[in-house]
């Protein structure tokens, strides 16, 4: 289903009917893991003698899910995550389709870390007046899937390149790790807090979005974002980003 859109004064083309996921789904006892705590559970609801599961008797199927928003699957995440203040990112997103670019950074060493710094970055985008991006670390594995990134180190945002993209626009910033902050920086989050323009006049319309995951079929270039949240009055959600490839019309 091919349609003609207008973004940001321009006009593209894209095929609504060949969605692009790259979300991690939310499963039972397996999936993503970070901070420490458990794999999500989904398990039949159990009252007095009921249980919950058309295997066991019941006439459907009703099932209790416990899970961390943070850090099981890929959730989408406001200011709140960071304030005093509670702010719900079912409140702050109104809007949910964003033009895009997705880019692949390949980590750098520094000391006993990996780094993205704000160069790297930079030289990577290719486009003008993005809402979004995409960063698409590498190497880039199907060990994402199912990886458990607690007491790992994991990659994470220089706060100069958080900087970087809040000051040129972009509102939606989505990444394959569990953070884009550093695992264990003594709560500084300076990513987050650059990117947020924490303090006195935060940016409530800018989310981040963490622990994606982009197949390696999906090529280097502009998309539609549709950013798909659950409607749970939270700081964090779980998400499904679906991409959209475009076409420009001059």
């Amino acid at each position: 289903m091919k349609t003609t859109i207008h973004i940001k004064g321009k006009e593209y083309q894209t095929d609504l009917s060949n969605p692009l996921d790259i979300s991690i789904p939310l499963e039972n006892k397996k999936g993503t893991l970070a901070w420490y705590v458990k794999n999500p559970i989904i398990e039949p609801v159990v009252i007095d003698d009921f249980v919950g599961s058309v295997k066991k008797g019941a006439s459907t199927n009703f099932n209790k899910i416990t899970f961390y928003p943070h850090a099981n699957a890929t959730h989408t995440e406001c200011v709140g995550h960071i304030t005093k203040e509670f702010y719900s990112i079912n409140r702050l997103l109104k809007k949910f389709f964003f033009l895009a670019e997705l880019i692949s950074v390949a980590p750098k060493k520094k000391g006993s870390d990996c780094v993205i710094t704000k160069f790297q970055v930079k030289e990577a985008i290719k486009h003008e007046n993005l809402e979004a991006l995409i960063i698409r670390t590498l190497p880039n594995t199907k060990e994402k899937l199912n990886k458990n990134y607690s007491n790992s180190n994991p990659p994470f945002l220089l706060e100069e390149t958080a900087v970087y993209l809040k000051e040129i626009g972009i509102k939606h910033l989505l990444i394959d790790l569990p953070s884009v902050d550093k695992e264990k920086d003594d709560g500084k989050l300076v990513a987050h807090k650059a990117f947020w323009n924490f303090g006195s006049n935060p940016r409530l319309d800018a989310t981040i979005t963490e622990f994606i995951f982009v197949d390696n079929t999906i090529k280097d270039d502009l998309y539609l974002l549709n950013l798909q949240i659950a409607s749970i009055e939270n700081n964090a959600t779980l998400s499904k980003p679906v991409l959209y490839k475009l076409k420009s019309h001059f």
